[in-house]
Formats: structure tokens, sequence, C-alpha cells
């Protein structure tokens, strides 16, 4: 089959080619250094030309609430592209628990895809990972200092992102699911917990202080960024980190 990776030159989409090709595809990486803008439309409807899925990891250069405009827009832009070129099968990346955290814009602006997707006019599916263990670093910058990095005690399931783009990789060579796949790595942890591990495993002489009104996922209540019935990836933390 022929694919159209959309964000196809980023960390997950770069992989998703890899996998695709490897596996006997033909998948063709597109972003704007290719000349595709998914915000103005240039050059989406050469990229989707005989494609017969359309796999979108686009992401939106913020996480504030602009990020909603830029979901609402390229989503409109890449479903009027793709069901002009006739294509059969559209997926996109989001997030485990993204509709169950509305006080955070960007969860929200992913549930926004989401929707545009499941009402749009073409057979679809949608891949919810869990927290990438890539993004790791980011999230102990967002609340470190010279000494210490704060962080609540939000379970977290981190997911390698070569078993993310593998998941994706897989659904958008099998048939539409017209629905949701969750996927997970195979552990649970408190964040503050996986802060000192990482911290520890990188020989980095700074603290974790437990504190629950620290960072983004503050204000994420309970458990629902993780998912015990997942389909588990089998990167382990402590391996990825290795």
């Amino acid at each position: 089959m022929r694919f159209a990776v959309i964000g196809g030159t980023g960390l997950i989409g770069s992989q998703v080619v890899k996998a695709l090709n490897a596996a006997g595809h033909e998948a063709v990486p597109h972003s704007q250094s290719t000349g595709v803008d998914v915000i103005t439309g240039q050059g989406l409807d050469e990229a989707l030309t005989g494609a017969d899925v359309v796999v979108n990891l686009t992401n939106s250069p913020t996480f504030d609430d602009a990020s909603l405009a830029f979901f609402r827009t390229s989503m409109d832009n890449l479903l009027a592209a793709a069901e002009g070129a006739g294509v059969g099968h559209f997926v996109i990346l989001s997030i485990v628990g993204t509709d169950q955290v509305p006080e955070m814009d960007y969860y929200r602006a992913k549930t926004l895809q989401e929707k545009i997707l499941a009402d749009g006019p073409i057979p679809y599916s949608i891949v919810r990972a869990t927290q990438f263990m890539d993004f790791m670093d980011a999230v102990l910058s967002w609340t470190a200092d010279a000494d210490t990095v704060r962080l609540p005690v939000t379970p977290i399931q981190p997911i390698a992102s070569g078993d993310v783009a593998d998941a994706v990789a897989e659904v958008a060579a099998g048939p539409p699911l017209n629905g949701i796949r969750n996927i997970a790595g195979p552990e649970i942890f408190p964040l503050d917990e996986l802060g000192r591990i990482t911290l520890s495993r990188k020989g980095d002489p700074r603290t974790v202080v437990t504190d629950p009104t620290a960072g983004m996922f503050a204000v994420v209540k309970g458990d629902v960024l993780t998912d015990r019935n997942a389909h588990l990836a089998p990167t382990r933390y402590a391996d990825w980190l290795s």
C-alpha cells in the first residue's frame, strides 16, 4: 500500500515511515520541510495523490489554547484533501485519557482532533498512546531549578517512541478501526518516582520534591493517563534508559 505520512520527518513520523517501508509498503514522509503546510493547505493535494492511507502525525507548535485552532484547521484541510484524493483510511496519534482532562488546553485540542476525524467522511483509526519516555527530560525541566525538581504523584505509564511508531504502523497497515486503540508502556509509576529514577540513572544530583501543584500534570485527577487494559508495549523504562 501507499502511505502519505504527514509530519513524517518528526520523532514518531520518521520511525513510522521506516517501519512501513521495512514491511514492504511505500511510505512517503511529508512536512513543512518538504513543502507541505497543513495550515495553509500548501502541497496537500499533491502529497495525498495516490495514497491509500493518510497518517497524520503533525503537532501543534504550542500547548496553550492556540492548539485548538491548529488542530481544527489542519484536520479540516487534511480531510478535504484526503476525500478529494480518494483516501480509504485516515490515522491519527492521540493521547490516552485526553478526553478526561478538560483543564488542559492541549488535551482539549486533541479531543477536538479526534472528534473532527470521527465525524468526517473517511474511515479512520485513532491510536492513543501514554506519555513518551523520550519526553521525560522536558517534563523534568518544567519545574526544575539548580537543586530540585518538583513533581506531582500523577500516575504515568511511559512508552518508548519506537514502540509507539510500531503500533501506529501496524494500525495504519490494517483495516480502519473506526474507533480507538490504546497503547501503553508495561509499567506504571508515580511521576515523582519516575523523576527520581531518571535523575539517578543519569547521575543527576538534583533532588525530586513531591509537589501536587507542580507542572502541567498537576491538574490530572486520578489515573486517567494510564490504562492497564491497553495494548502493552515491550520496552521497560529501565531498559530504555540504558
